[in-house]
């Protein structure tokens, strides 16, 4: 007997609509014991420790890594590697999260007795509310009764789904409590094009910008824009106030008698330049066309403190 695609495509169907509704359900059942949760862990003064085996053990991986990377220290202990010495990786001070769908799983025994042993709070996420682990936890967050996305009900989909999400969500809580921004995430993903997307002016910029004041003579001014390889320099007046650039366009619309002008008489006025902590982003947006460098200036907007370049921004993977 042959499936057809339509087949695979009412499966597929089914078992997204499946999970969605259990996350429904999930959002429905949340209560006092999330908040209880989200207390403990904001109460720790050491890591969060995730741990789980099988299928819980990926979503505790995952879990852990999410924490993170939102500013909450945690990492992930396998329960039978705990069981032959990682046990002193759980330490007084950490929480402890669990997962196991049925609550029973054998090889948490050890991990849970080293909780009670030192005191380490426990926060249990299972799927029977009468488990031993559930019994054991100082928080338990109970996973509503649905069936699995197979129609054998055997293999865990819907429970796995609803575990990630409920670790997401407190990840989430623990990280809008302590108002979590973009610049804090970027410390903790400085690689990839997230990182990228979050770079700002002043982690690219160069700090020493090409400056030469206004009464320089366009030769000098020449040796200037050569020496830094930039081929633009900032015009300032007798104040170190930037008053203008000079670009190889300024330099063609002179060619006739450059040499007999000094820099202010060049320059175009006005010039774009961008604060040290905008986005990296929206300075190459700026840098469209022809413009392939920005003055970076201070907070006065008078002073330029930096040079921005559009091969900076490349090289970074800004997009």
């Amino acid at each position: 007997m042959t499936s057809s695609s339509t087949d695979f495509l009412t499966t597929g169907k089914r078992v997204i609509r499946r999970e969605a509704e259990a996350l429904e359900a999930l959002a429905g059942t949340l209560g006092e014991s999330f908040g209880a949760a989200v207390g403990l862990l904001m109460a720790a003064k050491g890591r969060v420790i995730v741990s789980g085996m099988g299928k819980s053990g990926h979503i505790a991986r995952k879990i852990a890594a999410t924490f993170a990377s939102t500013g909450t220290p945690a990492h992930f202990v396998h329960p039978a590697e705990a069981s032959h010495g990682d046990l002193g990786m759980v330490a007084e001070g950490d929480v402890l999260i669990v997962l196991s769908n049925s609550g029973e799983t054998t090889e948490l025994a050890d991990i849970l007795a080293h909780a009670k042993r030192f005191a380490i709070p426990l926060i249990a996420i299972a799927g029977r509310e009468g488990s031993t682990l559930m019994r054991q936890a100082d928080v338990g967050l109970l996973l509503p009764t649905v069936p699995e996305a197979c129609e054998t009900g055997i293999v865990p989909t819907t429970s796995t789904t609803m575990t990630l999400a409920l670790g997401d969500a407190l990840a989430i809580a623990l990280m809008e409590h302590r108002a979590f921004t973009p610049e804090h995430f970027r410390m903790f993903h400085p690689g990839g094009k997230l990182g990228a997307r979050l770079l700002k002016v002043r982690d690219l910029m160069h700090d020493d910008p090409p400056l030469v004041p206004e009464t320089l003579g366009m030769g000098e001014t020449l040796v200037e824009i050569s020496r830094r390889g930039f081929g633009v320099v900032g015009v300032t007046d007798e104040s170190g106030r930037l008053t203008g650039i000079i670009t190889d366009g300024d330099l063609r619309r002179h060619l006739d008698g450059l040499m007999s002008h000094t820099a202010g008489e060049v320059m175009t006025r006005n010039p774009r330049t961008i604060a040290p902590d905008a986005l990296a982003g929206e300075a190459l947006a700026m840098m469209s066309g022809k413009i392939t460098c920005l003055l970076v200036m201070a907070e006065d907007g008078q002073h330029a403190i930096g040079i921005l370049h559009v091969h900076d921004c490349l090289r970074a993977g800004v997009v």
